[in-house]
C-alpha cells in the first residue's frame, strides 16, 4: 500500500487503495458527515416552509407591534416599563427580560452567601453544626428544583394569612399570601447627588483597600480597613443626603376594602422562585467551597497559625483565597444552571422571560419559531456574559506566572 501525506495525491490512487488509504477514509468521512447535516437541515427547513404555509401561520416579527391583551404581576419589570394590557407584545419582551434579570441576580447573591456559610460549616469541628450543614445539602440537593418552587409557593398561598389579617412590622413592612409589601422609595430632585456620593465612596474604598495591601505587601504593616470601608460607603452618602434636606420620599402600603394598596408588592411567585432557586443552588457552591477548603495544604493553616493568626483571620486571609481558585470554575457552572432554572417559574406563573413571553404570547400569537427562538437568544446572551465575567475573575484569582 503506498503511503500519501497530501489529499492532492489521492487522484492518483486506485480505488482499492483508496479503501484501504487513512487519509482517504477520513476524507470521505468529514465529507459524508457534512452532506449528511445538510440534508438533515434542508429536509426540516424544508417540511417546516410547507408546515406553516399549510396551516396559514404568518411568519416574521410583526406580532411585536400587536396589543398584549393582558396583565402581568406588578413587580419591577412592570413597574419600570409602564405595562398595562394595552402595552405591546415587545414590551412584554422586555418586562420579561427585567423579571428575569432580577430573579437570577438576587438568587446568584444569596446562593452564593448561604453556600460560602454551609461549605465552611460542613467542615467545622463543632459536630452538630457539620451533621446540620450536611443534611442541609443531601436535603434540598436530591429534591428536584421543580418540587421545591412548588412547595414554598403553596407555603406563601397556605401559610401565610389573608390581606386583612397581614402580618406587620411598624405598620411598615406587611407579610401576607399575597407578597410581601415594603416602602416604595420614590427619588426627589437631588437625589441623584446621593447616588454619585455612594458611587464615589465605593471606588474611593477600593482604592484604599489596594494602597493598605500594597503597604502590607512592602511593609508587613496590617492596617484595618473596614471604618475607612464603612465611613466611605455609608457615612459619606449619608451627609450628602441630609445635606441636601432629605430628597427621598416613601410611598407605604395601606390597607384598603380587600387587599393592600400602595408601596413595593413583592409577589409570592418571585420569593418562592427565588427562595427555591437558592436553596438548591447553594448546596453545589457550598460543595464546592468545602472541595476548595480541603485542596488547601494542611501546612498553609498550620503557618497560618505560627505567625500568631486567629483561626478566623486565617480563614479569611490564607485559606479562602486559595480555596476560591479551586471553586470558582465549579460556582460559575451553578450560576449558569441557575439562571437557566429561572425558565422553570412558568409552574407558578412568574412573568419571567419562558412565563410571559414563551408561554402567554406564544399562545396568543402562535408564532411558536421566531418566539423560542428570541427566548433562547437572551439566554444564550446572560449565559455567556456570565460565563465572560466570571472567568475574567477566576483569571484575575489565578496564581501568576503559572
Amino acid at each position: 500500500m503506498k503511503s500519501v501525506n497530501k489529499f492532492s495525491d489521492l487522484k492518483n490512487l486506485s480505488f482499492k487503495e483508496l479503501i484501504y488509504n487513512n487519509e482517504a477514509r477520513a476524507l470521505f468521512i468529514q465529507v459524508a458527515t457534512v452532506a449528511i447535516i445538510f440534508s438533515l437541515f434542508y429536509v426540516m427547513i424544508n417540511n417546516l416552509n410547507e408546515n406553516i404555509e399549510a396551516r396559514g401561520i404568518v411568519s416574521g416579527f410583526t406580532f411585536l407591534e400587536g396589543r398584549s391583551g393582558f396583565d402581568i404581576l406588578p413587580f419591577l419589570g412592570s413597574y419600570l416599563v409602564q405595562f398595562s394590557p394595552n402595552s405591546t407584545n415587545l414590551e412584554v419582551f422586555y418586562v420579561a427580560i427585567i423579571n428575569t434579570f432580577v430573579c437570577a441576580g438576587v438568587g446568584i447573591v444569596l446562593s452564593t452567601i448561604l453556600g460560602l456559610l454551609i461549605g465552611i460549616a460542613r467542615l467545622s469541628s463543632n459536630y452538630l453544626i457539620s451533621r446540620l450543614a450536611n443534611a442541609y445539602i443531601e436535603l434540598f440537593r436530591n429534591i428536584p428544583i421543580l418540587l421545591q418552587i412548588l412547595f414554598w409557593y403553596n407555603i406563601f398561598l397556605n401559610a401565610l394569612p389573608h390581606p386583612k389579617k397581614s402580618i406587620s412590622f411598624l405598620d411598615l413592612i406587611f407579610i401576607n399570601n399575597r407578597g410581601f409589601y415594603l416602602p416604595n422609595p420614590q427619588p426627589q430632585e437631588g437625589f441623584i447627588l446621593v447616588f454619585l456620593a455612594f458611587i464615589i465612596g465605593i471606588v474611593s474604598a477600593v482604592y484604599l483597600k489596594r494602597h493598605f495591601k500594597r503597604k502590607h505587601d512592602e511593609t508587613g504593616q496590617h492596617t484595618n480597613t473596614i471604618g475607612y470601608t464603612l465611613g466611605l460607603i455609608i457615612l459619606l452618602p449619608v451627609l450628602v443626603f441630609l445635606a441636601l434636606g432629605s430628597p427621598l420620599q416613601f410611598d407605604y402600603a395601606i390597607l384598603g376594602k380587600f387587599n393592600l394598596k400602595g408601596g413595593l408588592a413583592v409577589v409570592p411567585e418571585f420569593v418562592a422562585l427565588t427562595l427555591a432557586l437558592s436553596v438548591y443552588t447553594a448546596t453545589y457552591i457550598a460543595e464546592a467551597i468545602r472541595s476548595g477548603i480541603e485542596a488547601v495544604d494542611k501546612g498553609q493553616k498550620e503557618a497560618a497559625a505560627a505567625i500568631g493568626l486567629t483561626k478566623t483571620q486565617s480563614l479569611k486571609l490564607v485559606v479562602l483565597p486559595q480555596a476560591l481558585r479551586v471553586a470558582i470554575p465549579p460556582t460559575i457552572n451553578q450560576y449558569l444552571n441557575l439562571t437557566k432554572n429561572s425558565s422553570l417559574a412558568a409552574a407558578i406563573g412568574y412573568p419571567e422571560l419562558m412565563s410571559a413571553f414563551g408561554g402567554t404570547v406564544l399562545n396568543q400569537v402562535g408564532q411558536a419559531i421566531e418566539i423560542l427562538a428570541m427566548v433562547m437568544l437572551v439566554y444564550l446572551i446572560i449565559s455567556l456574559a456570565i460565563s465572560v465575567l466570571l472567568n475574567y475573575v477566576n483569571k484575575k484569582m489565578a496564581i501568576q506566572g503559572r
